[in-house]
């Protein structure tokens, strides 16, 4: 191609001199043929200029095609139209050069997202309003043992209903579920998440299998129940065996029966009948943490349950030099759950705040209420007393554990359960001698 500038130049001034020909033509001979014959002339100089013309309209249609239809390969030089088209033409390919990095950029964080997501141990599955899979991991498969999967409604061939329940689950919230295949039990994490994209509503499911962890937990928690069982009992049986002996051994050698024989045998029976109350009570104590009676929740004001709790701790404060305050924010607070179960969780924790600042000046509890950021109820429990060591921070949760010389150990663990029974969760934290905090979510 010639330089634009000049062709364009040279088309005007050819289209200028076939004008100004026919003109002359024209008026100074009268020849109307040769106007004629010299009107189409001018009209195809006229339709080449125009071509000409939209040529840069072509190959400018043609970039923004190549980027619309993401083909980067052309390259632009029009150097030889001038200097500006030359710019023009360096722009161009800057453009396309750009546009290639980005999808390369692109695609190469696609690729690195699809590998990490099918390498997780966490199974994802998305799906469409109508339930047509738009994509299942590796971790989804294997989990629910499926070669593939294109609708959520074949899930119910493995479970029954487990289609339904996943599209109808309530989103943002982790849910467990019992897949019961083949005669084995898995216990499954479920949680979703809704989204849109392109203008279409779609579901996002993340799948764990926690079956291991379930059951690694449960032996943790038996492995500590046994322990405490055994030692417990054994305390118990060990003096009682031994009793029995001496029993056995003053009867058998008894002949006749005297004062202090009788006074032996009777303080054997007694200590034997202890140690049975004892145990007895020790397994009436272990049934009651077994047995959670299920929340009768209502609503009711939290400033009404701290004034009766008030009451009962102004008496129990008397003569230990121990300042109690309480605080509602806002003052109207109420919350949905059984208001004599936390009034027996609070009243607990407030005794063993009263006893860890027994050896305390100037002691202080301050029980408190109020709404935090993500909207739960909050009921908090701090004091200045001894605190709890690191040591025993992992065990005051479990049940007759004890630091206490007349502790039960099950005040903390009773606590916990019917906090967890609420669907809420208890936190401790501590700074021996400084402050203890308990804190309620509900």
């Amino acid at each position: 191609m010639k330089n634009f500038r000049i062709n364009i130049i040279s088309r005007i001034l050819l289209l200028t001199t076939t004008i100004v020909t026919a003109a002359f033509l024209f008026f100074n001979y009268g020849i109307d043929i040769w106007f004629i014959l010299t009107l189409p002339i001018i009209v195809a100089e006229i339709v080449f200029l125009i071509k000409y013309v939209d040529n840069t309209n072509i190959e400018l249609a043609k970039f923004l095609e190549s980027i619309n239809y993401s083909d980067f390969t052309l390259h632009y030089d029009y150097s030889n139209l001038g200097k500006s088209f030359e710019k023009i033409s360096i722009q161009f390919n800057k453009v396309l050069e750009k546009f290639k990095e980005t999808r390369s950029e692109k695609e190469e964080s696609l690729k690195y997202l699809q590998t990490v997501i099918q390498h997780i141990g966490v199974g994802l599955l998305s799906f469409d309003s109508k339930g047509e899979v738009e994509f299942i991991n590796r971790a989804f498969k294997n989990i629910l043992k499926i070669n593939s999967l294109k609708n959520i409604s074949s899930l119910n061939n493995i479970s029954p209903n487990l289609g339904e329940f996943i599209r109808d689950m309530s989103v943002r919230k982790k849910v467990n579920y019992k897949l019961i295949s083949s005669g084995e039990t898995t216990q499954l994490l479920i949680n979703a998440i809704d989204f849109r994209m392109r203008g279409q509503l779609f579901r996002l499911v993340a799948l764990q299998n926690i079956q291991s962890e379930i059951e690694e937990t449960e032996i943790e928690a038996w492995q500590k129940i046994i322990r405490v069982l055994t030692h417990e009992i054994m305390n118990s049986i060990t003096p009682i065996s031994s009793l029995a002996s001496t029993l056995k051994s003053l009867l058998d050698e008894m002949k006749e029966p005297n004062e202090e024989t009788i006074e032996d045998l009777s303080s054997a029976v007694n200590t034997i009948k202890k140690r049975s109350e004892g145990l007895m009570s020790f397994v009436d104590k272990y049934r009651s943490i077994t047995k959670i009676p299920k929340p009768n929740r209502q609503n009711f004001s939290v400033a009404a349950l701290f004034k009766r709790i008030k009451i009962l701790m102004d008496s129990a404060l008397v003569g230990k030099n121990i300042q109690f305050q309480n605080e509602v924010n806002p003052i109207n607070l109420e919350i949905n759950a059984d208001s004599d179960l936390i009034e027996q969780v609070l009243i607990n924790m407030l005794n063993n705040a009263i006893q860890s600042l027994s050896e305390t000046n100037n002691g202080s509890i301050t029980l408190s209420s109020y709404i935090d950021n993500n909207s739960h109820a909050v009921l908090k429990i701090s004091d200045n007393g001894a605190g709890i060591s690191e040591e025993n921070m992992e065990r005051i949760f479990v049940p007759f554990y004890t630091t206490k010389k007349e502790g039960s150990g099950i005040g903390l663990s009773l606590s916990q359960q019917i906090i967890r029974a609420h669907g809420g969760r208890i936190h401790v934290t501590s700074k021996p001698n400084e402050e203890t905090v308990f804190t309620i979510k509900l």
